[in-house]
């Protein structure tokens, strides 16, 4: 597409409410996606979220290697022409490369050489308030494809040209109801969660047919009048409750059971909606055919630090204490690494042990996974109180990784950081920010003496033990990692905008400290691997551009990563305290 081109399709979609889909020539040859394909993808495929059902985050190639890491260089950069956060991984079918970024955007790359097939761009109201404009990526089924987006709709797309071909509302963004994940397809169905656990929503997990977009059911994350886990509310605060259900649920095809995690009660202070508040900060496990809940596991009850744990824990089959048995991993937002175990019926708690700093959590009780509060860190109302970690948590929503060569789970950690808030009670304005206390009361500290914030761990899931880490001293963790069967662990979301690889057994970093030219030094520009957006976007972004360069070895293309653009903190971390971004509150 000429600058031209694009200067005029962007004077087009500002001055009609339609979407608009510009093409460079349709797809030839597209590979379409079914269960199988979805449930076994070949090993140079990435698509899903996390590429596979079980969301390990592990790629099964071994080409680039311990070995050869240090020899890539960039293959070609292409500039989306959005300024914002991007913050979904390249979804790959068969050479394709489908990429979705903030504004209701999606582009068709060819993976290999990094021009375009088409870009089909969402015509957004003028009245949405987006407190995220982001995306995290399209769904795959068949010779269709499906975006979430912020004002709260489901759009099927054609693979091969990007026509629409249908559009389903989901709910009204209007009041405070929108859309930033990629869904989930199961067998033909369309799964989504919603947004707005920050405006005062009820959350709720959707299904829709993926050949014609008819709603199929609806769960509610917070359970209505009659419905189990009700009287864990108090009066009518079940109704505003929160409970947003922002990022993709895992699927266990033997079971047929998908594990969503859910988000924080709202508003922030417990005391403003006491009791344990079922199903917030939990993981349901939910029966594809119908939404039923048949298991749930809460991480931590009455949230009132917004502690989302909407991140799906990763499914990983291992020993542990003796015995075989099947499990969910998750390395909480909440800064608890779980060890849950997955039933048909039920979910088990296993385990649990903190992997940063908290003051939060005198203990966990044995027999029922429920954490131990320390009331002196529980922000309530009328009185501002201080807590470790801060409102991101131990690890927000990045993923960790699972590698299967080395079975240890790969951790985007952020240690040393504490928060606080002054917790206040108001109304609840329909569409309007409902947090429970003051954006600009929001504060950030860090540690007295910490030497670093950011924090890559390796924990060996089976016997809780860290086998290693990398320390980040001057800037935070906030992109997720990918595993590969090259032994390595790859990443970028550091405020140096670089991309890394670590060897997976050892945690060394390879390369040198700074880069140049010649050797990436530990370091590459993360627009090279996974985030198909180029640093130079930041200035100029609205003409789209492409540069064509080359890896070696030549099989590496963003399909093989999942990097994240660093989430702002709006300060430098090597100062003592700061402002919170708003933007950066949950999604």
């Amino acid at each position: 597409m000429t600058i031209k081109q694009w200067l005029l399709s962007s004077l087009v979609a500002s001055t009609c409410l339609v979407p608009i889909a510009a093409s460079a020539g349709p797809i030839e040859n597209y590979s379409p996606v079914t269960a199988d394909r979805l449930k076994n993808p070949e090993p140079g495929n990435w698509m899903l979220y996390r590429r596979t059902y079980d969301g390990q985050g592990y790629s099964p190639l071994d080409q680039i290697n311990t070995s050869n890491v240090k020899d890539l260089t960039p293959v070609w950069t292409f500039s989306t022409g959005v300024i914002e956060g991007h913050e979904a991984p390249p979804i790959i079918n068969n050479g394709v490369m489908f990429v979705a970024t903030p504004m209701g955007q999606v582009i068709a790359l060819n993976a290999k050489t990094g021009d375009e097939y088409w870009r089909y761009k969402r015509q957004l109201p003028d009245d949405l308030f987006q407190l995220h404009p982001t995306s995290r990526g399209v769904g795959l089924w068949q010779d269709k494809l499906y975006l979430a987006t912020t004002d709260d709709h489901v759009v099927a797309l054609e693979a091969k040209t990007g026509k629409v071909l249908w559009d389903t509302k989901v709910q009204d963004y209007k009041k405070g109801q929108y859309l930033t994940l990629m869904p989930l397809v199961v067998d033909g169905k369309v799964i989504v969660g919603g947004s707005g656990g920050e405006l005062g929503v009820r959350g709720y997990v959707v299904a829709f047919d993926a050949d014609s977009g008819k709603e199929l059911w609806r769960t509610f994350t917070i359970p209505g009048e009659g419905e189990p886990g009700h009287d864990t509310w108090k009066g009518d605060d079940w109704k505003s409750g929160g409970g947003s259900a922002w990022m993709t649920g895992n699927y266990d095809p033997d079971t047929k059971t998908i594990y969503w995690g859910v988000g924080n009660a709202a508003p922030w202070p417990g005391d403003t909606h006491p009791g344990d508040n079922l199903y917030t900060s939990s993981v349901l496990g939910l029966d594809p055919d119908n939404g039923k809940i048949k298991a749930f596991h809460q991480y931590h009850q009455n949230d009132s630090w917004d502690w989302d744990e909407v991140d799906a824990p990763m499914l990983i089959d291992f020993q542990r204490d003796g015995r075989s048995f099947k499990s969910l991993v998750h390395p909480g937002r909440d800064a608890i690494f779980w060890i849950l175990e997955r039933k048909p019926d039920r979910i088990n708690y296993v385990a649990g042990w903190p992997f940063v700093h908290n003051d939060v959590w005198k203990g966990i009780e044995p027999e029922t996974g429920k954490p131990i509060v320390d009331p002196a860190h529980k922000p309530i109302i009328g009185k501002r109180v201080e807590f470790c970690p801060s409102l991101w948590g131990g690890k927000d929503w990045p993923s960790a990784a699972y590698s299967q060569k080395t079975g240890l789970v790969y951790v985007p950690a952020n240690e040393n950081f504490c928060g606080g808030f002054t917790g206040e009670k108001v109304p609840l304005v329909e569409g309007k920010l409902w947090l429970g206390t003051k954006p600009e009361d929001i504060g950030l500290k860090v540690v007295p003496g910490a030497d670093h914030y950011g924090e890559l761990q390796a924990w060996d899931p089976a016997t809780g033990k860290k086998v290693w880490s990398h320390n980040f001293p001057k800037s935070q963790l906030f992109g997720s990692v990918t595993a590969t069967a090259g032994d390595l662990v790859l990443g970028g979301g550091t405020n140096d905008r670089m991309f890394r690889a670590f060897n997976a057994k050892t945690g060394e970093c390879f390369g040198s400290k700074k880069p140049t030219p010649a050797s990436w030094a530990c370091r590459l520009p993360t627009q090279s691997m996974g985030r198909s957006i180029s640093p130079s976007s930041r200035a100029g972004a609205s003409t789209p551009s492409a540069s064509r360069m080359r890896w070696r070895p030549a099989i590496i293309s963003a399909s093989r990563t999942t990097c994240r653009k660093a989430a702002s903190f709006g300060c430098s971390p090597s100062r003592s305290s700061c402002k919170r971004d708003i933007r950066g509150l949950a999604a």
